[in-house]
């Protein structure tokens, strides 16, 4: 039998965490604790910083539920979710670039028609967003299903409220010649939640709190790779140091002024409204 000494420890519980019985948890356990190992040795960690995290990592834990992911937000903040977003998502540079999910998804919004407004009822400036979904060889794609959410005027989702309908989120699906067009209110940079322990965390630092404005998109369509983005207001504050690292140029859009009368989807609106013009690019599956 051989005893853990500081010396071998490392190698004893990379061997050990080797056994997996899957190959790619095995070669995920052996690197994960290998980089722990030497993190822990690179900083000198304390017991004290030890308990700490281990209280931190359990705070977050409880804090998170089915409508508060405060793990995701943590990844967020730390690069991480970008990273693994790009790692996974190498896409043509024709394509619309992907980015993160975000923590407050909300699966099974309702499907709307085309130019139906998402944000009935909500307080703020209307905003028309439509365009095209392409394939890269610029063919429009028919039927593509475009789930929308965002925050509402007060950088709140619904995720973060007590509501039992939906609210600030819908579907949407290309006609046949590609086009889509959502209807819904300007979005606000906001602050991110920093009522919890990546709050905390992040108020000894000095680092930003806030997300510059966006509307979030998942775009899927058969045939094609589906595609997590955003669009971000043009001119937004926060574009050039985003908490979570999710700014791309290409999905920077002017959201252009519009004076009360016709509006992209064939109707009218009766007060001044904003429009922003953005062709989602697919790229196709890999056989």
């Amino acid at each position: 039998m051989q005893l853990a000494t500081e010396d071998n420890i490392t190698e004893l519980a990379v061997e050990r965490w080797g056994s997996a019985h899957d190959p790619r948890l095995a070669q995920i356990m052996r690197s994960l604790v290998r980089h722990l190992h030497e993190f822990v040795r690179e900083v000198r960690l304390t017991e004290d910083e030890w308990m700490a995290a281990m209280r931190w990592l359990t705070a977050v834990g409880q804090i998170s539920d089915e409508k508060r992911e405060e793990f995701i937000l943590a990844s967020d903040v730390l690069g991480i979710s970008m990273l693994v977003v790009q790692l996974n998502h190498e896409f043509d540079p024709r394509a619309t670039p992907a980015t993160v999910l975000g923590p407050f998804h909300i699966d099974g919004s309702p499907e709307l028609e085309n130019g139906a407004d998402m944000a009935a009822g909500i307080s703020g400036t209307p905003l028309f967003v439509h365009g095209t979904v392409r394939g890269l060889d610029g063919e429009p794609v028919a039927g593509a299903l475009l789930d929308v959410w965002q925050a509402d005027d007060e950088g709140m989702y619904e995720a973060q409220l007590d509501v039992a309908e939906a609210r600030l989120r819908a579907k949407y699906t290309t006609g046949p010649d590609g086009r889509y067009c959502v209807r819904t209110i300007a979005p606000f940079g906001y602050s991110i939640p920093v009522d919890g322990p990546v709050g905390e965390l992040i108020a000894q630092t000095s680092i930003s709190h806030f997300r510059p404005a966006h509307v979030h998109f998942i775009v899927s369509a058969p045939g094609y790779e589906e595609l997590v983005t955003h669009i971000f207001r043009q001119g937004a504050k926060y574009l050039d140091n985003d908490v979570v690292f999710g700014v791309r140029p290409e999905l920077i859009v002017p959201f252009e002024e519009r004076p009360a009368g016709p509006t992209p989807d064939g109707g009218s609106c009766d007060e001044p409204w904003l429009e922003a013009r953005y062709d989602f690019v697919l790229q196709p599956a890999e056989s």
